[in-house]
């Protein structure tokens, strides 16, 4: 049995319930109580810290290679395309604004894409590929020249394998723990209520409010629910169109003389690495596996950690045989489905969500957080 203090503070009543203390789910109650002030607002989260996929990234400010959005094109068409930029872009836009880039390391350096052997467009296509992403995106970045073919450097960096390099000028990364903890520390310093270790378990409806009910068995009252729990918002959506997607990394020992400076993109952008100082981070590769990188389990598999040293040994540091270690191998959890486009809205009575950010959630949250929040608040 609770007592009455708890009940009158931790376990009260309130206006909306957050399920999950990501990225979508600290933006959304940024904005929910920079419009609405007095709204008793509590965030469940189910682990001892955010998981998933906000702290365990690459940490990158990108919204999108030139050979993802060519093929995002083709599949999903060109309106469609330039509409997740735009999301995107305006996104990355907004997180430097309402927080100093020295407090989340965040660096608008550049970003390039890789391609060698096996994705090697001449560079009359390659040209004619820029030229016509760059149109479509004019009136997005505000530049004519978004896109850039740049082999010039690929001497200077070192890069095996590869024959041409195309930069992306607005591109560069950012530090996802401390972005998580400066949203932590705003919505709090508001009034935000932040309980770590209550998963959702289920909701059910009561009149004109929820029942939530948590697996360590608290139960609260709420009048409004917010599911922003991406990958894992499966457990409370069973019928949504998520697809849980993991994604490994590993960090390189530091590399004394390392060449090169920023975000790297290749094949679509399923290989991804960028520099953390010194030191080397690789993403990717999950297409060598897809079936088997579908799953909830944090982990790495031996098929997608060779290959990725693999391509650490022979794409990205060919010149640095011998000189480095992997220091850390880890693995987030991404929400994809049948299409990119996030999944946003009223979903039952009184029941919302911002999910399925297709491993985009740093650049799309800020913005679909904000539009799940106007909704929750007509």
């Amino acid at each position: 049995m609770i007592s009455i203090w708890e009940q009158e503070t931790f376990l009260a009543p309130q206006d909306i319930i957050i399920a999950g203390s990501g990225f979508n789910g600290l933006w959304a109650a940024f904005y929910l109580k920079k419009k609405s002030p007095k709204l008793r607002i509590t965030i469940l989260e189910g682990g001892p810290i955010p998981t998933g996929a906000s702290t365990r990234n690459a940490g990158f400010a990108c919204f999108g290679s030139l050979s993802e959005l060519m093929y995002d094109g083709a599949t999903m068409g060109t309106e469609k395309m330039q509409q997740l930029v735009e999301l995107r872009y305006k996104g990355l836009q907004r997180i430097p604004k309402q927080f100093k880039p020295s407090q989340i390391d965040f660096d608008l350096c550049g970003g390039y894409e890789l391609f060698g052997p096996a994705h090697n467009p001449t560079a009359d296509k390659l040209d004619a590929d820029i030229a016509y992403i760059n149109t479509l995106l004019q009136d997005i970045t505000g530049s004519k020249s978004t896109f850039k073919r740049t082999d010039k450097k690929l001497e200077s960096f070192g890069f095996g394998h590869t024959t041409h390099l195309v930069k992306n000028k607005l591109e560069g990364y950012l530090h996802p723990g401390k972005l998580l903890q400066c949203l932590l520390q705003t919505v709090q310093s508001m009034g935000v209520q932040v309980l770590n270790g209550f998963a959702i378990k289920s909701f059910e409806h009561k009149g004109h409010s929820l029942d939530v009910h948590t697996e360590n068995g608290y139960s609260f009252t709420t009048a409004q629910l917010l599911v922003c729990t991406n990958a894992f918002a499966k457990t409370l959506m069973p019928d949504a169109d998520i697809v849980p997607t993991r994604g490994q990394v590993l960090l390189t020992s530091p590399i004394d003389g390392l060449q090169w400076k920023g975000t790297f993109h290749s094949d679509e952008g399923y290989y991804y690495f960028r520099n953390l100082g010194n030191r080397v981070l690789l993403g990717g590769a999950r297409n060598k596996d897809l079936a088997g990188e579908q799953s909830f389990v944090f982990a790495t598999t031996d098929t997608i950690q060779d290959e990725l040293e693999r391509y650490l040994a022979e794409v990205v540091l060919p010149q640095h045989a011998g000189q480095y270690s992997i220091e850390r191998r880890w693995s987030g959890i991404m929400a994809m489905g049948s299409e990119k486009t996030p999944i946003v809205g009223e979903v039952q009575p009184r029941v919302f969500a911002s999910v399925r950010m297709s491993g985009m959630g740093v650049a799309l949250a800020p913005v679909m957080a904000q539009q799940v929040a106007d909704m929750l608040l007509a």
